[in-house]
């Protein structure tokens, strides 16, 4: 939902119940708000290819997220949840997405995953885009008010054939421990780590460390936030083979923007 230049989160105190009530989604409820959504691809370098679009957060007039974020509250956070999923696929389908699309969604949001999914899989089917392209993203910085709860929607998303990612890993207060709860397809090198990796040894030795559990445990790794081409040969010498940021395109507003694939030609 956010980009790397305005990270934010939809902020879920610890106050606010992990399972909501089940009418927080009912049908008719809507936002007091709208808004859009621009797309930042992710991209293949081992193919040169997009392997995703993730949905970032818009105002209607291109405004960033953190003008969307400060409307959210704990009485139309749910609705606001499903509403992004349902928008970032329309968008999806009527720009003719050719792979997969990646959503943020909030865990507290989620009551129960096999009914909240619902409206997910209704507007798939209703815009024609293929459910088996989507991915859904946990920010990990988001604090977790129940962990049995979160892996219950990741194992329900699994069994529909979704793929399920990790945001920003790294940079939220669980870490690795996150994924001795739970194994999702994908984590996201938070950007803290990417940023200047190449002149510092530690985030090196610490991504390294992130890089072998992955392997040993079938993660795929997307490093976030790549601005510079020295970021880029680093990462890229460790073994990782998805990217996304600015050295290869900045977010698109409501369109998928060109990929400038001469960050991967020869310096």
């Amino acid at each position: 939902m956010l980009d790397s230049r305005s990270r934010q989160t939809a902020a879920v105190t610890p106050e606010t119940p992990a399972v909501p009530p089940c009418n927080a989604c009912r049908p008719g409820s809507e936002l007091p708000f709208d808004f859009t959504m621009a797309f930042q691809p992710i991209v293949d370098v081992r193919e040169r290819k997009v392997f995703a679009y993730e949905a970032l957060i818009r105002g209607l007039k291109g405004e960033g997220a953190e003008t969307i974020l400060p409307l959210v509250t704990t009485n139309n956070r749910y609705v606001f949840d499903q509403s992004c999923r349902v928008k970032a696929v329309e968008l999806a389908s009527r720009l003719a997405m050719p792979c997969f699309v990646s959503i943020n969604f909030l865990p507290n949001a989620v009551y129960q995953a096999a009914t909240c999914i619902r409206a997910t899989l209704e507007a798939a089917r209703r815009f024609g885009f293929p459910t088996e392209r989507l991915i859904f993203e946990i920010t990990e910085n988001e604090e977790l008010v129940d962990k049995e709860h979160l892996k219950s929607i990741i194992r329900e998303y699994k069994r529909q054939g979704f793929k399920t990612a990790i945001d920003d890993f790294g940079a939220g207060y669980s870490g690795l421990n996150l994924l001795a709860e739970f194994q999702p397809d994908i984590i996201k090198l938070d950007m803290a780590l990417v940023r200047a990796i190449d002149a510092d040894p530690v985030r090196q030795a610490i991504v390294r460390g992130i890089l072998g559990v992955c392997q040993a445990l079938h993660i795929e790794v997307i490093a976030e936030g790549v601005e510079t081409r020295a970021e880029f040969d680093l990462l890229r010498a460790m073994g990782i083979g998805l990217f996304q940021g600015f050295l290869f395109a900045p977010p698109g507003f409501e369109c998928l923007p060109e990929v400038g694939w001469s960050a991967l030609d020869p310096a």
